[in-house]
């Protein structure tokens, strides 16, 4: 009888021990590179705290529960510290701009040009990180400025050498920092020349589209995916044809360790990647911010249409 009880109480052990190696397997083989399987796989997807970083961690998201996998969704992250995150491992990955990983995550000089930027990061990112950056997108939420509609048809103003050219005609709405700020006014004018403005004031950011729309000003900074830009009635968005501001483009940045267990998640992530670009992502914006639809729905509804 103690022989018996003896011998069920090894095989508990042993049971437990297997089971706990079992649970231990999943992580050992993503550290240690294999390929693991997908039906095993939670890949957790951050997003930053605002409606853009939302909208498209919710569409990599759907695109990684087609392919197979279960997503848990660690969203509204402030951009702060999201990278942090990242690099603590509590998110797999989340969609980030280049710029951002340029200037405020890498600390570097300004560079124009998109492509040197993308792969300014992704190698620098592989070395102090060990995160890959996938394909970025034509989407780009960059610094620009707009032009109330009707005074660019009426000037003939296109790109912001045309608005130089006739700034001392035209108010400017400002937020303030953007007059002193490196990449704001004073880079403009280093490219661009004297931008001699009939007027200049100061107005909070949440407001400066109501200020163009009540004929208060008539030219402000905007970032350009927002989604008041869908507008295209009202609000014309200035081409910076001197190649001033750094690009922003939008791009999955995810753990190494991730794709070695996982590596078709990159194919995946790159269609979408692929599909996404200014002006879609600021219809998508609009949708939401200024026609008050739900994030997901929206989202379902784009990812439904480039898959």
């Amino acid at each position: 009888m103690k022989l018996k009880v003896k011998k069920a109480v090894i095989a508990a052990v042993c049971l437990a021990m297997m089971t706990s190696l079992a649970a231990c397997g999943s992580k050992e083989n993503k550290d240690a590179g294999g390929e693991g399987k997908k039906e095993d796989a939670v890949i957790r997807v951050g997003s930053k705290d605002f409606t853009e970083g939302m909208i498209v961690s919710e569409v990599y998201s759907l695109a990684l529960e087609d392919a197979g996998y279960e997503v848990e969704r660690i969203f509204d992250i402030a951009g702060s510290i999201i990278h942090t995150s990242l690099i603590n491992d509590e998110i797999d990955m989340y969609p980030e701009y280049t710029g951002t990983a340029l200037l405020s995550i890498l600390g570097m000089d300004v560079i124009t040009d998109p492509q040197e930027v993308y792969d300014t990061v992704k190698a620098e990112y592989e070395k102090q990180f060990q995160i890959t950056w996938l394909d970025y997108s034509q989407a780009n939420d960059g610094q620009g400025l707009a032009i109330r509609t009707s005074v660019a048809e009426k000037l003939g103003i296109k790109t912001i050498s045309d608005l130089q050219k006739h700034a001392s005609e035209l108010r400017f709405a400002s937020q303030g920092e953007f007059d002193e700020r490196e990449d704001g006014i004073p880079a403009l004018e280093k490219a661009y020349g004297k931008m001699d403005w009939k007027s200049s004031k100061i107005y909070d950011n949440g407001l400066k589209y109501e200020v163009l729309s009540n004929d208060e000003a008539d030219v402000t900074p905007v970032y350009t995916t927002e989604g008041q830009l869908a507008d295209k009635e009202k609000f014309t968005l200035l081409e910076d044809d001197k190649n001033v501001w750094p690009p922003y483009n939008l791009g999955p940045v995810i753990h190494d360790s991730v794709l070695e267990a996982h590596p078709d998640i990159a194919d995946v992530l790159n269609k979408v990647s692929a599909a996404m670009d200014t002006e879609s992502l600021t219809a998508l914006n609009a949708r939401v911010d200024m026609d008050k639809e739900e994030i997901e729905d929206v989202a379902l509804e784009y990812y439904e249409s480039i898959k």
